[in-house]
């Protein structure tokens, strides 16, 4: 995969990913694949699945926990010299506050017309992510920042998503596909309106993918994504991103 961004010891624009897809499950069954999954590659790179990571026990052979992203807000938020109750992270204008303390930007095309939902996963991302060592997944991600993931039966504006954390990192990210093809379209035309707002995280509009799998009747079926150069990382204890991928970027030799 290639995206157009920095290099950081955790970041490369060039960088291997597993994506795998499987009819009729849903992200239950996804989060559960994939950590059996993990759990026995460090059985098969390591020979155990309590591993050591750069001088700190990481123990992959528990269940790994699963928080929504408030719940993970408030568990970890102290970590960050912050203490919240969860009646504030409910409040829209209090968490715009907490994010410019921490150096983040409200008027941001990404946070300027952003909802509750997305200013609780920025706020999550700015105070809690980094602590997440051991194995977590975040479940049940907002509407508005899950574009392609199928809508909770139950609770509106929440969807069937999840993203996986170890040693602070994302490891994977995997949902419940949306099949509805009208659903999906208008949530296309939403991500549209965001990007000619300025967000550029927001979507395209995906004619093809609206004609050639959801109009054609794709199966309920759950999807996900694992970031193999990071598994490794984990797997070898190794400190930078550099050290796993083939082809990392160099500095242009001085002449």
């Amino acid at each position: 995969n290639f995206r157009n961004e920095g290099v950081s010891p955790r970041h490369n624009p060039e960088f291997t990913m597993m994506e795998f897809y499987a009819a009729y499950t849903d992200y239950r069954w996804l989060m559960d694949f994939t950590e059996s999954l993990i759990r026995a590659a460090a059985m098969d790179a390591q020979g155990t699945a309590v591993l050591t990571h750069q001088g700190r026990e990481l123990d992959l052979s528990k269940p790994f926990q699963r928080l929504t992203i408030t719940e993970a807000i408030l568990k970890y938020c102290s970590q960050s010299n912050k203490r919240y109750e969860a009646a504030q992270l409910e409040d829209a204008a209090f968490i715009r506050a907490e994010l410019k303390k921490g150096g983040e930007n409200p008027d941001s095309p990404t946070l300027k017309n952003a909802g509750l939902g997305a200013l609780q996963l920025a706020l999550f991302e700015l105070v809690a992510e980094e602590h997440l060592w051991e194995p977590t997944y975040i479940i049940d991600y907002p509407i508005e920042v899950s574009p392609l993931a199928r809508e909770s039966d139950t609770r509106p504006g929440i969807t069937e998503r999840f993203e996986l954390f170890i040693t602070g990192r994302e490891i994977a990210n995997g949902f419940s596909e949306l099949n509805d093809a009208e659903d999906q379209a208008n949530r296309f035309r939403k991500q549209v309106e965001q990007k000619e707002a300025g967000d550029e995280e927001a979507m395209y509009f995906d004619h093809d993918f609206i004609r050639a799998a959801l109009e054609y009747g794709m199966p309920p079926t759950g999807g996900c994504g694992i970031g193999i150069d990071r598994l490794v990382m984990l797997l070898t204890d190794a400190p930078n991103i550099r050290d796993v991928i083939l082809f990392p970027h160099l500095r242009r030799e001085e002449e």
